[in-house]
């Protein structure tokens, strides 16, 4: 069969295949991971393409048997709802500079985390919090030819915000109504990519290897509402943390005409994110530190994620039946963050998609998922300076479902 027609049957639709696939990423990954980062727009051959999408995600995580500090029965309930569905919005834009170069820009938000349990044995620990972030990246590429297909690198910078609330519980009343917290909390930072890429054209070949930094968040502000109890509202401050960096290797390849195959494997350093403690304003920030009033810190509360590092692999196939219609299909495995503190676990996804090309310049996606979050029990875990976490709250919780939807289009000129 000759070049022509192999860049035929691996043409716009059946190249973008890969995109359908990874709309279905953020299927309830680990840490506090949303849509994560893509850059796959860059890559898109057109001299401009732009590109819209989003994801609801409905995760249907339940704690059983839960109960507080100490193992104590509150009377508030053994059960909850252990995360609230979400919605994953995109949008981009990539252009050719001048041949060679490429750039986008785009608006994508990469972390999150939204868990409503409401009062339940564990309202000392949690009744809501909600963690949101915006992001706002230019990426920017040069390829030369090597060999049979062409070299690219990869460089941009990207503009962070996270924030978001928490409400428990401090302090419980068997008699009547509960006197409950909240810290409000905001922080930004900037980060950089780098990363190289090789591409076949010709028979739809693509490896990338990208690395997305840290981000640095020190200027973690907010207040904590404690007017249930005669505090009123006060400033507060969290020390430095970090958003973690991330490395990914993709690859996708023609391996029979008008067949794909493409494949993921990315790291993230979520054990970046401990314990975050919060002060008020006016404490030290040396001695604003995770710990209790025995080890010297002054911090008045504090966020507990106590991750570990996350993985995820992927791997699926597409085809394209004709001009009009390509479809893919993938599995996914994404390791659980939490090793005995919270409630992510592994997560197995099967995830498939369908791409409609009504005219060359015009890509319309529809992909869904449905998963498996596995069992486990959040307890007590040790950290630093001999602080312990989950002392307030313990449950456990099944295996769960989690299903997703996803849509996009993408218009190029």
């Amino acid at each position: 069969m000759n070049i022509l027609r192999l860049k035929a049957l691996f043409g716009a639709g059946c190249f973008s295949l890969a995109l359908v696939g990874a709309a279905m990423h953020p299927a309830h990954a680990g840490g506090l991971e949303r849509g994560g980062y893509d850059i796959d727009l860059l890559f898109d051959p057109a001299p401009v393409a732009t590109e819209a999408e989003a994801t609801y995600v409905m995760p249907d995580r339940k704690y059983k048997n839960a109960k507080g500090p100490f193992g104590a029965d509150l009377g508030l309930g053994t059960s909850a709802d252990g995360a609230e569905d979400y919605w994953v919005p995109r949008i981009g834009v990539k252009a050719q500079v001048v041949p060679g170069i490429d750039c986008m820009v785009d608006y994508s938000q990469p972390w999150g985390a939204h868990v409503a349990p409401g009062l339940w044995n564990g309202a000392i620990s949690n009744i809501e919090t909600d963690i949101k972030s915006d992001n706002y990246a230019g990426t920017c590429s040069y390829k030369m030819d090597a060999g049979k297909g062409q070299l690219r690198f990869i460089g941009g910078v990207f503009y962070q915000k996270v924030y978001g609330f928490k409400e428990s519980l401090v302090g419980f009343n068997p008699f009547g109504p509960s006197p409950t917290g909240r810290v409000d909390l905001t922080s930004s930072g900037w980060g950089w990519r780098a990363g190289v890429a090789y591409e076949i054209p010709d028979i739809a070949l693509r490896a990338s290897l990208v690395y997305n930094s840290k981000v640095k968040l020190d200027n973690i502000e907010g207040s904590l509402d404690l007017s249930s109890v005669g505090g009123g509202i006060k400033p507060i401050f969290g020390t430095t943390q970090y958003m973690p960096d991330v490395v990914e290797f993709k690859l996708q390849s023609g391996i029979a005409p008008g067949w794909l195959a493409f494949g993921s494997v990315k790291w993230t350093n979520w054990s970046v994110l401990q314990s975050v403690p919060i002060c008020y304003v006016g404490t030290a920030s040396a001695d604003c530190f995770t710990g209790g009033p025995l080890s010297g810190s002054h911090q008045v509360t504090s966020l507990d994620l106590m991750y570990r590092d996350g993985w995820t692999v992927t791997g699926g196939i597409g085809h394209k039946f004709n001009d009009q219609w390509s479809a893919a299909g993938q599995i996914s495995w994404d390791q659980g963050t939490s090793h005995g503190y919270g409630s992510q676990t592994d997560t197995w996804t099967l995830g498939g998609g369908v791409a409609y090309t009504p005219q060359p310049n015009i890509e319309i996606r529809l992909a869904g998922a449905i998963g498996v979050l596995t069992s486990g029990h959040s307890g007590i875990v040790n950290g630093e300076n001999g602080f312990q976490a989950g002392t307030d709250a313990s449950y456990d919780f099944g295996n769960d479902l989690v299903t997703a939807i996803s849509g996009g289009i993408k218009i190029k000129f």
